[in-house]
């Protein structure tokens, strides 16, 4: 088949960045534009993504040219305390633009729901299974996956978390073809971003979705554009192959994944608590005593500060600082606690919180 497009490698490199289109290319990408529609008009793309980092990413394909045919997501499930079954956010947003949604339960109606719809291309972002091979190579232009990371760096499901747990100063987002292994596809685009000091899990995925949103629409056309040009010209735009040699793995995380160990230091402990929020959240375990009884509830840290203050408190001690802030000694320095939660209570300052439990000064925290 004689592909329909023959875009010099000039003009490739364009769609990556269109501020440096030249005017000698302008008639060139007018005659590109009008191919690419002609493609994307009978284009059958299907999404797959469940969380709310896949939101934005879906809303901006659906108000681009590459609208998919159909969303395929998580089954919906018992949430609060009520546990009544609640919708995953990305079949909101598939409902709303009118979007058949599927919402397989096990493989078997993964694959038949999937191949039912006959995909030209497949785009996963935060879906939460892998995908067998029988759906990755089905669909003409590959499966796509959309990943929260620098890879080969923090490879699997937990890279945002990771990165400020292990006090990186920059992280990104890469868009990469997929294979049957965890996130080892080669790389199709990338773009970095500075991981700020007040930086949680929350905030940086939202900015890493809002950003490859933007980066999967310059992807997408740039790697169409690619498979349809001669064979010829194939090599000289190949996709760039990970380095396997450099990757580094993320698990699951877990609830128990939050308790707070005390013996650590404080700058450990500040990131551990802005890279589990607001999951699986960080907490410490509060031990009090009434009617000769001890009791042991679980006390949430939503936000806090490390300090270098030197004291001869034992771990995990809590008391008032100078500035009369709560503060708990660590393996090193101190951590000043500035928001919290009680089991079943509500969010509050420090400040509130001490009104109401002044007894939490002296206590050891475990």
């Amino acid at each position: 088949m004689t592909p329909i497009i023959q875009p010099t490698k000039e003009f490739v490199n364009t769609l990556l960045d269109p501020k440096v289109i030249s005017k000698k290319d302008a008639k060139l990408q007018e005659k590109v534009a009008s191919a690419l529609l002609e493609i994307y008009k009978d284009l059958n793309i299907v999404f797959m993504g469940t969380p709310e980092f896949s939101v934005p990413i879906l809303e901006t394909l659906c108000q681009s040219d590459f609208k998919p045919r159909a969303v395929i997501t998580a089954p919906d499930k018992p949430a609060g305390r009520g546990q009544q079954l609640s919708s995953p956010p990305v079949k909101i947003i598939a409902q709303n633009y009118k979007i058949p949604v599927c919402q397989p339960k096990t493989k078997e109606e993964l694959a038949k729901q999937t191949l039912g719809f006959k995909p030209d291309i497949i785009l996963v972002a935060a879906y939460g299974k892998i995908l067998p091979k029988e759906i990755l190579d089905t669909p003409k232009y590959g499966s796509i996956n959309v990943h929260p990371s620098l890879l080969p760096k923090y490879r699997g499901p937990s890279p945002v978390q990771f990165a400020i747990l292990n006090g990186e100063k920059e992280t990104g987002v890469s868009i990469m073809l997929m294979n049957e292994k965890m996130d080892e596809g080669s790389i199709l685009g990338q773009e970095f971003i500075e991981i700020e000091k007040d930086e949680t899990a929350r905030s940086l995925e939202e900015k890493l979705s809002k950003i490859a949103s933007k980066l999967l629409i310059k992807t997408l056309n740039y790697w169409i554009v690619i498979n349809e040009m001669p064979k010829s010209a194939k090599n000289l735009v190949l996709p760039q192959q990970q380095d396997n040699s450099k990757a580094t793995y993320t698990k699951i995380l877990t609830k128990q994944d939050g308790k707070i160990f005390w013996d650590k230091s404080a700058k450990e402990l500040e990131r551990q608590i802005r890279a589990f929020y607001p999951w699986p959240g960080s907490f410490t375990v509060l031990k009090t005593s009434a009617d000769g009884q001890n009791k042991f509830s679980n006390l949430k840290i939503l936000e806090a500060a490390d300090s270098d203050l030197k004291t001869e408190k034992e771990l995990g001690e809590v008391f008032l600082a100078d500035s009369q802030e709560l503060t708990v000694q660590t393996g090193q320095g101190c951590l000043i606690i500035k928001n919290l939660q009680t089991e079943g209570g509500k969010p509050m300052s420090a400040a509130d919180f001490l009104n109401g439990h002044p007894e939490i000064i002296g206590m050891i925290l475990q």
